[in-house]
């Protein structure tokens, strides 16, 4: 297996990182010859729909990747909820203590300071959906003690490498190379959350950007995204010294897909490192990917000049090798039986999905009989779910004997590995003081200036704008430093310049305060610009970050703070107060300040987006509304180079504001958004998880 040099002019190849939702694909990982596999815990990993693993199973893991030469990383990469921290804490000194992994890949900051106090001592790798989107950020990244980012899949060639230049000692790069992609960028998705409280932050993502839409007569499938895949174009990112691990998508994925693909990249690659990939080469590893069981492949944005769509809103992106179509056998006894003729031949234990996700038909069965092609196979399917005469039938993960014979021999080397003996252990993270916090005014965001001043409820407020050119050179000497100016949630590497170019601009002008909606943006504004941490003493500290002379820096709700160790890191790094995730439920978001060591604020109403995307619509326009199959309007508006995803009504916590300022919430903001014209009058409001929970 290849080795990753710590040297960063290696001429060796980055590592091949595969995924492993359950036993079976950590085998078919290994014996594919995947240098490193990605697995996640029974909680707080970012795929609760795989089967995990407990500590023991993992124990046993790691010991036969270890003896192999190989690596294991855990995903530990969920939102921590202010009640969870003890919880998670707990889970990583048993992790520490038994199982001893190469790394935790984490998304929520709050868990660097604890996984130190859990004894943890591996390495921390950043994960996509932390949202390290330009170059400066890997700064921040590093001091704060990262040891990898993962880049967002959004990235073209030409970016990967600016970005890979400004990485800072000690931080390495890790990039997705075939898989699912999302329709919005790594956590900036709040769709599925924002629906029904299943939030993608937390592993629960029900996916309603596959459904089917429509607007003004068009309907598709617009959102639903094909599988990102590189294939031979992994050859590109060869001599990028800095970009350490290329990774394979798919964590619910089957055993077949986890071997095919990581077999077809172990030929590539070690087909490129030899100087030896010939044209059978190509063909082999092609023919690997085709028989991996997922979606249509599309290179995204990884050419800049040859872009490809990554949806195909007349063809349904799905899963799976289309093997045929629902037929009906002559109604027996009143009730008709459901039945394919398969296209290929199916092994028992295969399985095949009937239909499309948002379909009330949708299953996924095993097969129960070899069948041959063009035989008949009975659909036993339940009651309620009985699909239409011609709805597709796909095979989604295959069983063919070879792989199963090869996965018992890699079952026989697991069974003889060592496993740790589950022990109880006992964990309380150790926070900064809280600290009771002043009120501070209102800030009513707008992506333009105002006219005259805006007054709510009787408070006056503070304006707040969306950071652009038009917004900063629109705005007098005299009236921006009394702006509040927000940075927007993702900033790409192709606009950083620009970004340090403007809030150059906006401090020499007097600019005094700047929301930041991602931590990592901090990076952006001069080291003398940025508050000085707090002095810890024992467990307190100090009121939010010293002032200076310099500006005021608020952690955005798109950081997606959601736990006071969370808070803890923000203040670390410099920040003065923060935001929390309006993600939260209510018993949540009013136990958060009380445990803060920063003034805390929280959006109460307004547009709130469901999601953000770098990607191009298809066939349905902007700034008019589209439409759900439950009939939710929603709508989406081009800002720079982003595509914001906004509901058709509007969150709206206002009635709860009393209890949040009881809580001890110093601030508060309203979103504001010039609505399209076609949009229907909203009919209700959105309390987004207040009175659910954040599943």
């Amino acid at each position: 297996m290849n080795q990753i040099s710590a040297s960063p002019d290696s001429p060796l190849l980055p590592e091949l990182l595969a995924p492993a939702g359950d036993t079976a694909c950590f085998l078919a990982a290994l014996a594919a010859g995947a240098d490193a596999v990605y697995v996640g815990l029974k909680h707080f990993s970012a795929r609760a729909g795989a089967d995990n693993f407990s500590m023991t199973e993992l124990s046993r893991m790691v010991n036969l990747a270890r003896s192999e030469g190989r690596r294991v990383y855990i995903a530990f990469n969920s939102l921590v909820k202010p009640g969870d921290m003890a919880a998670a804490g707990r889970l990583m000194m048993r992790m520490a203590r038994d199982a001893r992994p190469d790394a935790l890949i984490v998304q929520d900051i709050g868990l660097f300071e604890l996984a130190r106090q859990a004894g943890y001592q591996g390495q921390l790798h950043l994960s996509t959906l932390a949202n390290v989107t330009h170059p400066k950020a890997l700064e921040a990244a590093r001091a704060l003690g990262a040891s990898r980012v993962i880049l967002p899949r959004e990235l073209s060639i030409d970016e990967i490498r600016q970005t890979a230049a400004a990485a800072p000692d000690g931080l390495d790069l890790e990039l997705f190379i075939h898989g699912a992609l999302c329709w919005c960028v790594s956590g900036r998705c709040y769709w599925s959350s924002y629906l029904g409280g299943k939030s993608g932050l937390r592993g629960r993502c029900v996916q309603p950007c596959r459904r089917v839409y429509r607007q003004k007569g068009r309907e598709g499938r617009f959102f639903s995204c094909r599988d990102l895949s590189l294939d031979v174009l992994i050859k590109t990112l060869l001599d990028i010294p800095k970009l350490r691990c290329l990774k394979i998508e798919g964590r619910k994925k089957g055993p077949h897909y986890v071997y095919h693909s990581v077999a077809a990249y172990r030929l590539l690659l070690d087909g490129l490192k030899d100087g030896s990939l010939d044209a059978r080469a190509r063909k082999d590893a092609e023919a690997l990917l085709d028989m991996a069981l997922g979606r249509p492949r599309t290179h995204a944005l990884f050419l800049p000049q040859r872009e490809h769509a990554v949806s195909t809103p007349d063809e349904p992106a799905s899963s799976g090798l289309l093997i045929g179509k629902i037929q009906f056998s002559q109604a027996e006894r009143g009730q008709a039986r459901p039945f394919i003729r398969p296209h290929l031949p199916l092994l028992p234990r295969d399985l095949v999905r009937i239909g499309y996700e948002d379909e009330a038909w949708h299953d996924t069965v095993p097969v129960t009989r070899h069948t041959p092609k063009a035989g008949t196979l009975p659909l036993r399917l339940a009651r309620h779910k009985t699909p239409r005469a011609g709805t597709p039938v796909f095979l989604i993960d295959r069983r063919e004997p070879d792989l199963a014979a090869l996965l018992r021999e890699w079952e026989e080397r697991l069974a003889k590995s060592p496993a740790a003996e589950p022990r109880e252990v006992s964990f309380e993270p150790r926070l900064s003081s809280p600290v009771r916090a002043r009120r501070q005014p209102d800030i009513l965001v707008r992506s333009s200036l105002p006219q005259g001043r805006e007054t709510r409820g009787g408070r006056m407020s503070l304006i707040g704008l969306w950071m652009s050119p038009n917004t900063v050179r629109a705005v007098s000497r005299t009236v921006l430093p009394h702006v509040s100016w927000w940075l927007p949630p993702v900033i790409w590497p192709d606009e950083e310049a620009a970004w340090l170019r403007l809030v150059s601009e906006a401090l020499r002008g007097g600019a005094r305060h700047f929301v930041c909606n991602a931590p990592w943006q901090i990076s952006l504004f001069p080291a003398q610009a940025r508050p000085l941490p707090p002095k810890r003493q024992g467990r307190g500290a100090s009121r939010g970050a010293e002032q200076k002379t310099g500006p005021r820096l608020s952690a955005g709700p798109f950081c997606n703070v959601s736990n006071a160790a969370a808070v803890d890191a923000l203040a670390r790094m410099g920040f003065a107060d923060a935001f929390v995730s309006p993600e939260l439920a209510a018993g949540d978001m009013l136990a958060l300040p009380g445990q803060s060591c920063l003034p805390l604020g929280v959006v109460t109403e307004g547009w709130w987006p469901v999601g953000i995307s770098r990607h191009r619509l298809e066939q349905i326009k902007t700034n008019e509304p589209f439409v759900s199959p439950k009939g939710e309007n929603f709508w989406a508006r081009a800002y720079g180079r982003n595509l914001w995803i906004y509901p058709g009504w509007p969150l709206d916590i206002t009635a709860h504001r009393p209890e949040l300022e009881s809580a001890g919430y110093a601030f508060f903001a309203r979103l504001d958004e010039k609505l399209p014209p076609s949009l229907p009058q909203p009919r209700r409001s959105s309390d987004f998880n207040w009175q659910g929970s954040l599943l």
